[in-house]
């Protein structure tokens, strides 16, 4: 069997040289989720930047860095989730979803929407509660209110409660949801 080496893309050109173009980027689709998250990323590098300065720069670390660095990486995590849930890509088991017959199929999947917007509407209402306990509990070393971390996490799971109806009303409309059929994504219509 021989190989067409020329039946492939052309990254070489005429010249001998290596040619290749980028795609143009889109960010018109990125969530209001996705600004929130890389400036809270942005912010998490900013901060542990400071602290790599402070500790062996400057020979005097900057105590509150490490808190902040913390926070500021939950918030990236439960703000980010909320991404994970818009593209309906977060850890799913489908093996179950290939025997099942097309109509059971159909009312698992439902349920399991059901199930994942209960969950992330639930710890919405829990993560309130805990908030208005908390009262005016005090960070460690910054004196900031711990009520701002947990507000972040607050609109993390808001916001994946939101996206999870969202994704089931998608499911809902086009007959099928990703469990039923792995091949498919949340752009699919």
């Amino acid at each position: 069997m021989t190989i067409d080496i020329d039946s492939g893309p052309k990254v070489m050109g005429d010249d001998g040289e290596f040619h290749v173009t980028d795609e143009a980027v889109d960010l018109s689709g990125t969530p209001a989720e996705g600004w929130i998250a890389l400036l809270l990323f942005w912010a998490l590098a900013g901060v542990v930047f400071t602290q790599f300065v402070t500790r062996y720069v400057l020979n005097d670390s900057a105590s509150w860095t490490e808190e902040i660095a913390r926070y500021l990486l939950i918030g990236t995590v439960f703000v980010g989730a909320a991404i994970g849930v818009a593209k309906n890509n977060h850890i799913q088991v489908d093996l179950l979803y290939r025997y099942l017959p097309a109509t059971p199929s159909r009312w698992l999947s439902r349920l399991v929407d059901l199930l994942r917007t209960a969950f992330f509407a639930a710890m919405t209402v829990l993560t309130v509660m805990m908030m208005q306990k908390m009262g005016s509990y005090q960070m460690t070393i910054v004196d900031l209110p711990m009520n701002i971390v947990y507000s972040v996490c607050l609109f993390g799971f808001a916001a994946m409660a939101l996206r999870s109806v969202w994704v089931a009303k998608v499911h809902w409309q086009r007959g099928y949801s990703v469990l039923e059929r792995p091949d498919s994504t949340m752009q699919d219509r």
